[in-house]
Order: C-alpha cells, then structure tokens, then sequence
C-alpha cells in the first residue's frame, strides 16, 4: 500500500509520525462535552417468543462503556496521554458507572454532578449463538433532559474557563444536549490568550451547530454533518466536496477544517493550501463505526498537543479512524497500535 498522502509537499514520514506519538505521553487533552454512557447488554438467542415473533434471548452481561466527550477523553488516554474532562452527569447509578468507567489518565475533577439531571444513556442490546459474533438488535436512548437550558451552559462555562491550567490542547465534543455553545468556545479562547497562551489549539466536534462557531482552530466534520449544515450534497462529486470545504473554512475562519468521509477516507483543507485527500487506512470491510469520530478527533487533537502540523496530524487521526472502525463497540485504539500502524504502512 502507498502510504497515506504520500503525494503532498509535507511527506511526514514514518519516523516523524512515530517521534509524535512518542510524545504523546507527555501531553494533556481536556475534553469538554456531552457525556453519555454508552449499555451494552450481551445475550445468548434461546428461542422465537411465543407471545409474539421477537427473540427470546438469555442474558449474558451488562457493559457500560463512556460515550460522547467521554469516548475522545477515553481515546486519548488509550494512546498514552493525559486526558482532562469536563461535562455534567447525574448522581444516578448510571452517572456513578459511567464516572467509575473511565481509566485513572483520565481526570474527571472538571466534571458536574448534579442530582437533577439524568445522564444520558444509550443502550444496545446485542445477540448471538454460542460461537457467533453479536449482532445489535435493537438501540434504545434515553435523554429526556436534553436540551438544557441556557442557564446551566453559562454557570457551566464560568467554572470551566477558570480551570484550563495544564492543557495543551481543548476538545469541544457537542453531541446536542445545549451545554457547548459558541459563547462557551469564546470564552475558552480569551481565557486561554488572557493566561498567555493563545497557541494552545482548540477543536470543534459539533453535529449540529457548526456554522455557528468562529476563529477556532480546526473542526472535524463527516460529510453528513457537512452537507446538512450547507445544504448540499457531495457524495462522489470532487468539486463539490472541495467548495464545500472552501466555504467551511471561510465561514467558519478556521485554520484547518478535517472532513472524515467514510469509506472514502479524510479531506484535510488549510487556507492557500492544496486540498489534501487521503484514502481510509487499512480494510473498506467496516465492523462497527460506532464512536470512531471521537477516536478521530481525539488523535488529531494529541498529535496538534504534541507539535504536528495538520497534514501530519490528520495523517494519524487517519490511522486511529481505521483502526477503530475494524472493532466493534465504542472502542480505543493504543498508542502501540497506533505505532504498528504506522511501520506498516510507510516501511
């Protein structure tokens, strides 16, 4: 396989790429976002109900695993860094599990827990015979507190720009529940610039706000995500995509914007910069895409942390996308893996 983007001005070759995971160690990401937990109960399939024509299945075991901003801080601590996080959860049992979840790299001293909010979870229910992979059934989502009301985003933000010491890059993870808002995103750039440290780089992961957002450095939308904010569609059509990432950066005044495309792999565009578009790393055989953005931008976020610019940045969140998506469930790929994947592919 020709290594990924081998044809732009900035080869990043493979021992630059393996020096910046290396350094990864010594980096703190703190994710500010959604936190959801995300259920996975297991089962065995024992028979057809008689009641009606649905699976009867044999439990196995309940997983909870975290989802949202808590999945990209989870992935930046499987590759070696420190992970801050930041977020609100209830002081129900499915808030304690999810807090209790997370690895000890991860610091969860920013995160709220207030006993009248109910955390979000989504449960999946998967089945399977004895010697088969498990296949999801069925998803069922409880968020009955989203949207929160504008208030609590403000008393939020308060203590959160007061205790951004230690970072080296910012995660904004908004999965739609009210709490990540443009204003939020302000206010963590002036205190940052207030604290002398203007360059730290702040990320945008928003599925449905993404216009609304100005001067940050770098977001990571799908293509979906892109064509409903722009309302147009792009699919095969190069030309759309490259006017579309265009009118992001301009209107979004961003110094990088990272579409992830699927099996059709990243399109990175930088201001007075040839597009870049790099193929999906590894197999188009996709086992589960499930949380995979997070991992993304996760890595793109701790390579930028550790002094990558954005080609070789993406060139590694490109690695982590397809990684993950060969694993099933909201999953983590490791530094190792990560270092593996890399040797391979520029030897």
């Amino acid at each position: 396989m020709t290594p990924s983007g081998a044809t732009h001005g900035d080869p990043a070759p493979g021992d630059r790429l393996l020096q910046l995971i290396g350094s990864f160690r010594r980096c703190t990401v703190l994710v500010v976002g959604d936190l959801i937990a995300d259920e996975f109960i297991y089962g065995e399939v024992a028979r057809v109900s008689r009641e009606a024509p649905v699976l009867i299945l044999k439990y196995d075991a309940t997983q909870i695993i975290p989802g949202g901003a808590g999945n990209a801080a989870h992935n930046v601590a499987a590759l070696g860094a420190r992970a801050g996080l930041a977020g609100l959860v209830g002081t129900d049992a499915e808030g304690k599990r999810l807090l209790a979840s997370f690895p000890k790299q991860v610091d969860r001293s920013r995160v709220v827990a207030s006993s009248r909010y109910q955390t979000p979870v989504k449960t999946r229910i998967l089945a399977g015979g004895t010697h088969s992979a498990k296949q999801q059934v069925v998803r069922i989502d409880r968020e009955t507190d989203w949207p929160l009301s504008p208030a609590i985003s403000r008393t939020f933000a308060q203590r959160l720009v007061a205790s951004l010491d230690g970072c080296d890059a910012v995660v904004l993870s908004d999965y739609g529940s009210g709490l990540i808002t443009p204003r939020l995103a302000t206010a963590i750039r002036k205190a940052l610039k207030a604290a002398g440290r203007p360059a730290v780089p702040v990320l945008l992961d928003t599925r449905y706000r993404l216009l609304d957002y100005r001067g940050l450095t770098t977001c990571t939308p799908n293509e979906s995500e892109v064509e409903t904010a722009l309302g147009t569609t792009i699919g095969d059509n190069v030309a759309a995509l490259e006017a579309a990432g265009r009118t992001l950066l301009a209107r979004t005044k961003s110094r990088a914007i990272l579409i992830t495309r699927g099996g059709r792999g990243m399109a990175l565009f930088e201001p007075r910069r040839q597009t870049v578009h790099l193929p999906i790393f590894g197999s188009d055989e996709v086992a589960d895409v499930t949380g995979a953005g997070d991992t993304v931008i996760a890595t793109f976020a701790l390579a930028l942390a550790a002094g990558a610019t954005f080609y070789e940045a993406t060139r590694l969140a490109n690695y982590a996308g397809g990684l993950v998506v060969m694993k099933r469930g909201t999953a983590t790929v490791s530094a190792r893996e990560l270092e593996a994947a890399v040797r391979g592919d520029t030897a």
